[in-house]
């Protein structure tokens, strides 16, 4: 069986040395550059499964090598070793396609990790097909954001994933894990919104025993679950500031302290996040903080809204509609035209997640296996034939009504974004629990 081979690229001979020990020991071939120039050569000459390379080299920069790899051999992934405490430059090797970096003086247990999760990296070649299967839709956006999902899982830079509510971009992570080198690890996703703020850092970073009131037993925190994996943060800018403090902490150094705990644990995990807010605004307003905001954004994927790739709706709704009719053993139901082309008229601010709940109940009322644009029960008031966010005030005849119904809209996706968790809703709302409280019974939502 063939040897996988390394390219080291260090002008530093002991480093150069060091490192051929240490990949040697992991069966790995090892070739050696002094400088950018040897490396492109060593490049031209054989193929190679993982490039290390030092930040400063005499002839130029290890970002110069990572841009120059990423143009002429993108399969192969490359790791930076930059000096300590030189995050910055990292993050721009990050940005720039580097698949992980390690610091100096150089921790050979850390390098060996980045190494075997470097060489698990899957060809990009065949992968289109499973998440063709799980991310639906061939329009333009959607055939753009499989491809970037497929570079980005080749790396283990954090990822900011923006978009609205019910976009999909759960599902975008759990694809940037699924089909990276952490596959086989754990993903941990947490709605930071539903978790209470006394809580947070021991549900992050775990408790020991005796440690407050209730802690009856020690416990492991999603850090230390996510260990070797991936951990999602959805709805990342709810963390309150105190909390973000001590994330940005745990980021920088890699480690984390228990609750009461006297010694910080190394974790290793890839951190993705998102929010339906513009995290930019929210550090603008005081809400975030900025240098979390760095670190956290070193790559931004944008998931689409459903309005903007209506062309994918049709397909949708047939996946959709099959999934339902098979949970129930009964026949699939058909669009009618006149349904499919309210639901592309339709702006959707609850997304894919909407279209679901939407068709779900036109399924259950729907007769002789199709579904009418009256089994949908789309408010003309809420639909649109453009993309103009009016809608006709001809077609409201109670603006009581009109305007309760919105409420409870937004409630009902509140409550659902937050599993239920009333307090988390209402925060999400900006409402006092009391005032939410309060509208739920109005509303009759038990």
């Amino acid at each position: 069986m063939t040897r996988q081979r390394a390219l080291i690229v260090d002008d530093e001979p002991d480093i150069r040395e060091l490192l051929e020990i240490t990949l040697g020991r992991m069966k790995l071939d090892t070739r050696s550059a002094r400088n950018v120039k040897e490396a492109r050569e060593w490049l031209s000459r054989e193929p190679f499964d993982l490039c290390l390379t030092d930040m400063r080299l005499p002839d130029g920069t290890g970002l110069e090598l990572v841009q120059y790899i990423q143009q002429r051999h993108p399969q192969v992934p490359v790791a930076m070793i930059t000096a300590y405490g030189s995050l910055d430059t990292a993050i721009h090797a990050l940005k720039a396609g580097a698949f992980d970096f390690v610091t100096k003086p150089v921790d050979l247990a850390r390098l060996r990790e980045l190494v075997t999760a470097a060489l698990r990296i899957r060809s990009p070649e065949g992968e289109e097909e499973p998440i063709n299967s799980r991310l639906l839709g061939d329009s333009p956006p959607m055939r753009a954001l499989r491809k970037q999902i497929q570079k980005l899982a080749r790396s283990q830079a954090p990822v900011y994933i923006s978009g609205e509510s019910g976009s999909g971009k759960e599902l975008v992570a759990r694809l940037i894990h699924e089909q990276g080198p952490r596959a086989e690890q754990p993903f941990v996703p947490v709605n930071c919104g539903a978790i209470p703020s006394e809580l947070m850092e021991s549900e992050f970073f775990g408790h020991k025993k005796g440690s407050f009131t209730g802690a009856i037993e020690d416990k492991q925190g999603l850090f230390q679950v996510a260990h070797g994996g991936t951990l999602f943060l959805d709805e990342v800018a709810d963390l309150p500031l105190p909390m973000q403090v001590k994330l940005l902490r745990a980021i920088q150094e890699k480690a984390v302290r228990a609750v009461g705990g006297q010694q910080e644990v190394v974790v290793d995990v890839r951190l993705l996040c998102a929010t339906h807010k513009d995290l930019a605004a929210e550090v603008a307003a005081g809400r975030f903080r900025q240098d979390l905001y760095y670190r956290l954004n070193v790559i931004e994927l944008r998931v689409p809204p459903l309005r903007e790739r209506r062309e994918d709706i049709a397909h949708l709704a047939s996946v959709m509609l099959a999934r339902l009719a098979e949970s129930c053993g009964q026949p699939p139901a058909r669009l009618h035209p006149d349904a499919l082309e309210k639901l592309k008229n339709y702006r959707f601010p609850g997304n894919v997640r909407e279209l679901e709940n939407m068709l779900e109940r036109a399924y259950t009322l729907c007769e002789d296996d199709q579904i009418t644009a009256s089994d949908l029960r789309l408010a003309d008031a809420y639909a649109t034939a453009s993309d103009s966010n009016e809608a006709s005030l001809a077609q409201i005849d109670n603006l009581e009504d009109y305007l309760e119904d919105i409420e409870r809209k937004l409630i009902m996706q509140a409550l659902e974004e937050t599993r239920w968790n009333r307090t988390a809703a209402a925060q999400r709302l900006g409402l006092t629990f009391r005032s939410m409280r309060y509208r739920l019974k109005k509303l009759g939502i038990d």
